[in-house]
């Protein structure tokens, strides 16, 4: 089975900023949701556990599963650029993204729905026929893109519907998938 959680709250998160690779460690707020991630997934054994390179994926990952994670860049946020860091209201949006016409930096979408698909491929290719427990950490677009690997992308694009909020998660399976 394949668990997919997605950070806790950081300061940025509260104060309604975007956050990618910029991005705070988690907060009280946080700590507790990986706390009460850690008290919803105590009866499983997890027998790999992988997470983004940020702080606050791996603080998430570690206190949920109590052991070391492994840590990939395929999983990173999608890069905001110049959009990074600032107040959500204030950001010229194309869709559910930073206009990259306005911000510099901004990743390609297709770039960063390449590299998740990358890594949950070859994470299918190595285990998808084993029954082994995963759990990966990421972010509201990382678990979004997940979704989009086991579920398909919605017709509108946006993947951000199928991801996790804040200490929640959700669980797919190699062998159910489309």
């Amino acid at each position: 089975m394949i668990y997919v959680i997605r950070h806790g709250q950081t300061d940025w998160n509260k104060e309604g900023r975007l956050q990618g690779r910029r991005g705070l460690p988690l907060n009280e707020e946080g700590v507790r949701q990986a706390e009460n991630l850690k008290q919803q997934l105590s009866h499983i054994s997890f027998d790999y556990v992988f997470s983004s390179p940020q702080k606050r994926a791996q603080e998430t990952a570690e206190i949920t599963t109590g052991v070391a994670c492994i840590t990939d860049s395929r999983l990173d946020v999608y890069d905001l650029g110049e959009a990074d860091g600032l107040f959500k209201r204030k950001v010229k949006m194309d869709g559910p993204l930073p206009d990259s016409a306005s911000y510099s930096g901004v990743e390609d979408p297709m770039e960063f729905m390449k590299r998740i698909k990358h890594f949950m491929t070859e994470l299918e290719t190595l285990h998808g026929k084993e029954d082994k427990n995963i759990l990966i950490s990421g972010h509201r677009c990382t678990t979004g893109a997940i979704g989009a690997f086991f579920n398909g992308i919605p017709d509108d694009q946006n993947i951000v519907k199928l991801s996790s909020d804040n200490g929640e998660y959700k669980q797919y399976g190699f062998k159910a998938r489309k």
